[in-house]
């Protein structure tokens, strides 16, 4: 056994598949298939994920996986921060954690990197992100009001209008659509289509459009409803 071979081994071993990972939107490009057709695609930079921390019913309450995302330079990275990566047994420096729950965990996979080998081309995945900030936004724009009429004479052009009920009940009821901050929710598309999966070069194409702004970060999950 070659040396390399026992260290493709050895990666593998040091590995775990979850129905989850995190990665970097890094923009939109298109290619063209086997039949000449156009295919828009979202790029998504594979970074590298750890677990770096078991949750056990016994002790939280419930079964999962912390992963940690996102390596900044050790100078940026905060002692309490250092200190529960080096008890996970972790050299990466990550600044953002997040929580995959399962059914059952194993509590020996601490420190192990997350795999992507079960995300394949042609498979379905959902993917979550969050949405592109528009910053503070008028009923037309954020809510597709259609507004007043155009003309000189009018004063009522793209204000909200009448929001009130008389005295009775003399208030503004909850959740009425008004202006307000626009973007920057969490959202989540379903059913999306991996076009490829290149872990050499640490990229993955999706089929479309994606949640965020370009190099924001995003969770993808294998589909729910396929």
């Amino acid at each position: 056994m070659t040396e390399e071979t026992k260290a493709v081994e050895t990666a593998n071993s040091n590995s775990v598949s979850l129905d989850s990972f995190f990665g970097v939107k890094a923009g939109m490009t298109r290619i063209f298939d086997e039949a000449g057709n156009h295919v828009p695609v979202t790029v998504i930079k594979l970074i590298p994920n750890h677990i770096t921390q078991v949750k056990t019913s016994d002790k939280d309450g419930y079964e999962a996986y912390q992963v940690g995302y996102y390596e900044k330079k050790e100078a940026l990275v905060v002692k309490p921060t250092k200190g529960h990566l080096a008890k996970a047994n972790v050299e990466n420096n990550y600044v953002k954690f997040a929580e995959i729950r399962l059914d059952s965990v194993d509590a020996s996979k601490l420190g192990s990197q997350v795999s992507v080998d079960t995300f394949t081309a042609d498979s379905y995945v959902d993917i979550t992100g969050t949405t592109k900030g528009k910053g503070f936004q008028g009923v037309m724009k954020r809510h597709n009001f259609q507004g007043g009429p155009g003309a000189h004479g009018s004063k009522f052009h793209r204000t909200t209008g009448s929001i009130g009920n008389r005295a009775t009940p003399g208030r503004v009821w909850k959740n009425k659509k008004m202006p307000g901050h626009m973007g920057c929710d969490k959202q989540t598309i379903q059913n999306i289509k991996v076009v490829e999966v290149n872990t050499e070069k640490g990229y993955m194409l999706v089929k479309g459009s994606i949640p965020g702004s370009k190099n924001g970060f995003v969770k993808v999950s294998k589909a729910l409803k396929k």
